[in-house]
């Protein structure tokens, strides 16, 4: 498989029974999914589940749910990850909130009860991301997630959304970056 082979036609040779697509898709975005997940589980919900289990659930669901997933759009397929990924985020920190909470451990400033990433930007901003995020359009929407919390770079966040090019790609995400940055001020 070659890097080339967008997630559109890994996902369509996946459909048709390719063992090595499945493969070259997993390899793909294990490495962005599990630097994404990193910090984002609660202290508290550690002990449950390590975030390299909740990355390799991630995938198997979606992988076994591939018949379910409609890609509308190049990069639909890694915000289909990022949900199922916070949903089992969210499902740890539900299961943690259950189980008594050893408060033997107290680390002064930080929240137990809140991820790394809470911790360096507060529960208000992240919000406030979250909400400006969900009124971009679906493209600068995408764009900005891999750029910032996927790390990826603009050519291959061009090569996932099939846009022109990279410097296009940089120019839209800059430009969308000003836009979140409005929206979360208001």
């Amino acid at each position: 498989m070659s890097d080339l082979t967008t997630t559109t036609q890994l996902l369509r040779d996946i459909s048709g029974g390719d063992a090595a697509a499945r493969e070259a898709l997993i390899a793909r975005y294990l490495p962005r999914l599990t630097r994404w997940a990193h910090g984002r589980l609660p202290r508290r919900g550690r002990d449950l589940a390590e975030t390299d289990d909740l990355v390799q659930i991630t995938l198997l669901r979606a992988l076994n749910r591939l018949d379910e997933f409609e890609s509308r759009r190049p990069g639909a397929f890694l915000a289909y990850l990022r949900t199922i990924l916070m949903n089992a985020l969210r499902d740890e920190i539900r299961r943690g909130d259950r189980k008594p909470l050893d408060l033997s451990i107290s680390v002064s400033g930080l929240q137990a009860d809140s991820s790394v990433v809470e911790n360096v930007v507060g529960r208000e901003v992240l919000d406030a991301y979250e909400e400006a995020l969900s009124k971009m359009t679906e493209e600068k929407r995408l764009a900005v997630m891999m750029r910032l919390e996927f790390d990826m770079s603009y050519q291959d966040i061009a090569d996932e959304l099939e846009r022109p090019s990279a410097d296009a790609t940089r120019m839209m995400i800059v430009r969308a970056l000003g836009e979140l940055a409005e929206a979360m001020k208001t």
